[in-house]
């Protein structure tokens, strides 16, 4: 292109680009490039002119060439499809008419900040240091599915998509993308699906504050997504699937003070993941299921009102829980479990439980467990295992069978203290005593000579045997359960 084809707002951008200077066309720090469209040629730079720099512009020797455009109009195609540009490339707060073209570019930087676009189409994109859309405001997707980005990736305050309009692709479009610093996109406002699959993040994804908006479908779809330390998402408010299934993510998962809504469906899916942390403190009320089979965390940061009604958790698994609370308000949860009675989640809550030191925690969650199985069985069996629960708490409540044995020994003393029993053999029996009679009659091992001397008559005959059927069933009853405790020691 010569020279002498460029408008006069060509011709400052030209003249400014082997010196890596910046042409600011705004007219006030005011200046909205959603209404870019209006502005006139005086600010108007065309698409082909900055190909044409960028490609083959003039350059000085002893100067960094580079193209920084502020507050511009640009249109046509900004065409860079496989181009390789050397030079840094910023276009912050420009009006981009129709959709640039930059799909297996090479390139230094990008930044496209403050810029209003149609669309985004950058896939298999390479640049060597950041690539910052933050601010940007598109009405159909970005597409960089395959970027690698040597730098960071900076999406803060992005307004992608628009409310009355659902774009049938992912708005953000990162599958497969490799990022060699963070992803930021604080206070990310999206219309239509973010997609993270497969993609690989050396250092952080923060979207704290972000607005997800899919209704009835899928909010952010990252499966597979490797993260190098954290993802935030403090204060997200998605409303759609949060699909997180067999992400890596080795120090920290936030998702606190969160409102995730995505009622009839699954609102979390993070199965199969691998997590150091998962955080969902002070996070509203989740609607929608989560799912979390299979998932390996080391701590879990969640009150019990934020879980939902339906929850699937087998295969979980968990070194912690935190806040530590009583185990009475952690075992609803399992009740909840889509797939019904599951024994493995009952051992896991006690393992953690054992783990925090708080035994009695864990036998009131082995109690549970014992209790919640008796229902899946035949009615015979669910009799003796009512009768091991009250009895002694199936041997996780010992001190029941004290209770008993109490107050059928106090029973039983008073009874044949006021009416003795007669001797077997008059002349030879011992002197009676009520109470290690009644103890004769209740111990079936231990005997103190009362219960072979002396034998009842009438009622009290009924009684004596009354005494020594409950005495082998709290026996029996204890030994059980003792042997069930001492087994999951």
């Amino acid at each position: 292109m010569e020279i002498t084809d460029l408008t006069p707002a060509e011709r400052r951008v030209w003249r400014a680009f082997p010196l890596d200077e910046g042409v600011d066309f705004r007219e006030g720090a005011d200046d909205d490039p959603d209404h870019g469209g209006s502005w006139g040629p005086e600010r108007t730079v065309r698409a082909e002119v900055l190909r044409a720099l960028l490609l083959g512009g003039p350059t000085r020797d002893g100067e960094v060439a580079g193209l920084k455009l502020i507050g511009a109009r640009i249109t046509g195609e900004l065409r860079l499809k496989y181009g390789v540009v050397e030079h840094a490339v910023r276009l912050r707060s420009c009006h981009f008419e129709r959709t640039p073209q930059l799909y297996g570019a090479r390139l230094r930087v990008l930044v496209l900040s403050d810029s209003t676009l149609p669309e985004l189409t950058a896939g298999a994109l390479h640049t060597e240091g950041v690539l910052r859309m933050n601010r940007c405001r598109t009405t159909g997707p970005v597409r960089l599915a395959g970027a690698q980005i040597g730098g960071g990736l900076f999406l803060d305050g992005a307004r992608l998509g628009t409310p009355d309009t659902r774009c049938e692709q992912p708005l953000l479009q990162l599958n497969n993308a490799a990022i060699g610093a963070d992803i930021r996109a604080e206070g990310l406002i999206a219309h239509g699906t973010i997609r993270l699959n497969e993609a690989t993040v050396t250092g952080q994804v923060n979207l704290d504050g972000s607005e997800l908006h899919v209704p009835g479908g899928t909010a952010l779809h990252a499966e597979n997504l490797s993260v190098g330390n954290d993802l935030h998402a403090m204060r997200l408010r998605a409303c759609g699937r949060v699909n997180l299934s067999g992400a890596r993510v080795p120090r920290h998962l936030s998702l606190a003070h969160a409102r995730l809504s995505h009622p009839g469906g699954q609102a979390l899916r993070a199965s199969s993941c691998v997590i150091g942390e998962l955080w969902l403190r002070g996070a509203a009320p989740i609607e929608g299921e989560v799912n979390l089979s299979r998932s390996q965390i080391d701590l879990l940061h969640i009150r019990p009102e934020t879980w939902p009604d339906c929850v699937r958790i087998d295969g979980l698994t968990y070194r912690s829980l935190a806040p530590h609370l009583p185990a009475e308000q952690r075992l609803p949860l399992l009740e909840r479990e889509k797939e019904g009675y599951l024994p493995a989640s009952y051992e896991q809550l006690t393992t953690a439980y054992r783990a925090a030191g708080d035994e009695a925690a864990a036998r009131t969650v082995q109690l549970a467990k014992l209790r919640r199985h008796r229902r899946t069985l035949p009615r015979y069996a669910r009799a003796w295992g009512h009768l091991q629960d009250v009895t002694v708490g199936y041997g996780f409540r010992p001190l029941r069978a004290a209770g008993w044995l109490f107050a059928l020994l106090l029973t039983g003393t008073l009874a044949f203290a006021l009416h003795h029993p007669r001797p077997l053999k008059s002349g030879e029996a011992p002197d009676f005593n009520p109470v290690f009679y009644t103890l004769d009659l209740l111990l079936p091992i231990i005997g103190f000579g009362q219960e072979a001397a002396f034998a009842p008559h009438g009622w009290y005959q009924w009684l004596s045997y009354l005494l020594i059927v409950t005495g082998w069933i709290l026996a029996t009853t204890t030994a059980a359960g003792v042997s069930r405790s001492l087994s999951r020691q």
